[in-house]
């Protein structure tokens, strides 16, 4: 390996990390505007990069080094502007990263409202798919403090168009209440599906063959990471989480993943550095 590029995930500074040799694309999207009670997703995709250095390249589950079928680090995404030129921006990269045969894409938030702009080219493009949306919150408002563009929308305009599958939530609004289960989403409240074995056929059978995962890191119990902006208590624990990603990215074709909502805070690493460790575990998944 060559001297270590803290701009890039895992490092990578050698052919492998050449987008035209690549398996998968890091995408970093360093945008927040609504967050609504802690602030500091726009550092999420940084220290996420960062972090992931220091990650091991062996995989200790996949028994391999996974790194080898290379990846590429974009630049990161310009978040400044107008909301509405910042979403288009967003859109744009993301159906570029889309068309690209034999390449999975995976985009670092940020907060969550991103996920409105990256799902349009994957549900443009896949007629079938359908999307695992992994969260403490249902996210299905139409709109919230005034804004459509929210991340307590994140998954209101996909639930119009496609299949959403939702696992991890323990956070519901009133309004919410009237969507989940209704139509397009089918809703894995977690205090009814806590055994994860049980779940897993659950959601495989709801989910169709081609799928786009959007993993809200509340989606975990905060133990594992808390630096996030509206934490809630009794999320998924590690290896929980792991099992039902791997059941997904063995069993279905993934086209696209997102990770959002990671809010970094000083004197602890803790947060970034597992957010990355799980990037790493979906591309051994995925492998």
């Amino acid at each position: 390996m060559e001297k270590i590029n803290t701009k890039k995930f895992i490092g990578l500074t050698n052919d492998k990390s050449d987008i035209k040799k690549c398996r998968f694309i890091v995408v970093p999207i360093p945008y927040e505007k609504t967050t609504s009670y802690g602030h500091g997703t726009k550092f999420g995709p940084k220290k996420i990069i960062e972090a992931s250095s220091q990650i091991e390249l062996w995989d200790e589950e996949t028994k391999k080094e996974n790194w080898l079928k290379g990846i590429y680090t974009s630049s990161p995404i310009k978040c400044s502007g107008s909301e509405n030129s910042v979403f288009k921006n967003i859109e744009k990269v993301a159906k570029k990263y889309c068309d690209l045969k034999n390449k999975i894409p995976f985009f670092i938030g940020g907060e969550h409202s991103i996920t409105q702009a990256l799902t349009k080219p994957f549900i443009n493009k896949h007629k079938n798919i359908s999307i695992l949306h992994f969260d403490a919150h249902a996210d299905l408002r139409r709109s919230y403090e005034g804004f459509s563009k929210s991340h307590a929308c994140a998954l209101y305009p996909a639930s119009l168009k496609c299949k959403i599958v939702q696992v991890g939530i323990r956070s519901v609004s009133e309004d919410e209440a009237l969507k989940i289960n209704k139509k397009n989403v089918k809703t894995f409240l977690m205090h009814e599906n806590r055994d994860v074995k049980k779940l897993i056929p659950k959601v495989l059978k709801s989910l169709t063959d081609t799928v786009y995962i959007t993993i809200d890191v509340d989606g975990f119990d905060p133990s594992v990471i808390p630096a996030t902006g509206t934490p809630q208590p009794g999320g998924f624990m590690w290896y929980e989480a792991l099992d039902l990603f791997k059941a997904i990215c063995t069993k279905k074709s993934v086209v696209g993943v997102d990770i959002v909502e990671v809010a970094p805070r000083k004197f602890d690493t803790l947060s970034e550095f597992n957010t990355a460790k799980l990037i790493y575990r979906l591309m051994s998944y995925l492998c």
